[in-house]
């Protein structure tokens, strides 16, 4: 396939833009492509500028924030009390300028991590799986136990009994691979 703009290289870049619901593909050369500088995410070199996509990905739509907001008052802008950087300057450059950044803008990133992280806000890691079987067991233990102490707080004993022999059986799987690992 060659390229949509040019019509002499062949496309090595391929984009698909969707507006309300009306899907554009573009097929573009490199050399295109950079050319088009305000369209895609490159920087001047051959090379892909990943603070350019984060700064793409964290350009929040401001049409979603309240409208009724007087369109003569002055919005204030956030800034970092110690290394002075705003929020649209942090968009600009594709990252913080401290540690203190990121408390203080914390209610602009909640959104923006949530899109990136299919809805979590915080990370739970992966598990390898050379060690997962013990690590997993210790988890769903204490999901067990905060169980038991909740059922037991609701005198719900027969539920309480049936998660300690749950527990006891996670804790002797648990005895058993420590012995059989030493």
């Amino acid at each position: 396939m060659n390229c949509q703009e040019c019509n002499q290289r062949p496309a090595s870049l391929h984009f698909t833009k969707i507006i309300n619901g009306e899907k554009t593909e573009f097929h573009l050369c490199e050399k295109c492509a950079q050319e088009k500088g305000d369209m895609f995410i490159f920087n001047g070199g051959s090379g892909f500028a990943f603070n350019n996509l984060l700064a793409g990905l964290l350009n929040i739509d401001l049409s979603f924030q309240e409208s009724d907001q007087n369109p003569f008052h002055q919005e204030e802008i956030l800034q970092c009390n110690h290394c002075e950087m705003t929020f649209p300057q942090f968009l600009k450059v594709g990252r913080f300028g401290c540690a203190h950044c990121y408390e203080t803008f914390k209610d602009q990133l909640n959104p923006v991590l949530g899109r990136l992280h299919s809805g979590n806000l915080s990370h739970s890691g992966k598990i390898p799986k050379r060690m997962g079987g013990g690590i997993s067991l210790k988890k769903k233990m204490e999901e067990l136990k905060l169980q038991l102490r909740s059922s037991i707080l609701h005198e719900e004993f027969e539920q309480a009994a049936q998660l300690r022999d749950e527990i006891r059986t996670i804790e002797k799987k648990l005895a058993e691979s420590l012995e059989g690992g030493e």
